[in-house]
């Protein structure tokens, strides 16, 4: 199985998914990894992403998680996968792959931008995040307000029901 943690940046996809991979013994990708050097530049310089932008990427995460499948591999990959085409594209298996959303308000994630640490996306490209933004139809659906382990421990109850 693949878990997608998905949500605006800011929203914890990295923390969350990394303690959800450590508490589930699986492998974990961050998909900001899988970002050209292009597009990084772009998000440091306050420059929003578009689809042709985004293009590549969501293809080199397709590609990570048809290899994980093929090789029989269970992870977690952190992923904004932001609009419900993106998540078409990377959800190569419905029944094999689950989406994560990390909901929160604009205001609570605001704040943590203003207090995280270095990191190439601008905090003010936020906006752009909520505007492109389509919530998820089929997927496990967290509250960020709770304590990371807190957030886990629900992912891995529902994972499990």
């Amino acid at each position: 199985m693949i878990v997608i943690v998905m949500g605006v940046t800011g929203a914890g996809k990295t923390t969350i998914g990394r303690a959800l991979a450590a508490a589930l013994g699986w492998e974990f990708h961050d998909g900001d990894d899988l970002h050209s050097e292009a597009n990084k530049l772009k998000m440091r310089s306050g420059i929003a992403l578009d689809d042709a932008d985004r293009a590549p990427w969501l293809a080199a995460i397709r590609k990570l998680i048809e290899a994980m499948l093929s090789e029989g591999r269970d992870g977690v990959v952190a992923c904004s996968a932001l609009k419900q085409s993106y998540r078409d594209e990377i959800v190569v298996d419905p029944k094999a792959v689950k989406i994560v959303y990390l909901k929160g308000s604009k205001e609570m994630i605001a704040e943590r931008l203003r207090n995280r640490g270095a990191h190439f996306m601008d905090p003010d490209l936020l906006q752009s995040q909520f505007d492109t933004l389509e919530e998820p139809r089929d997927a496990i659906v967290v509250d960020i307000a709770a304590a990371p382990e807190a957030i886990v421990n629900e992912i891995v109850a529902a994972l499990e029901a």
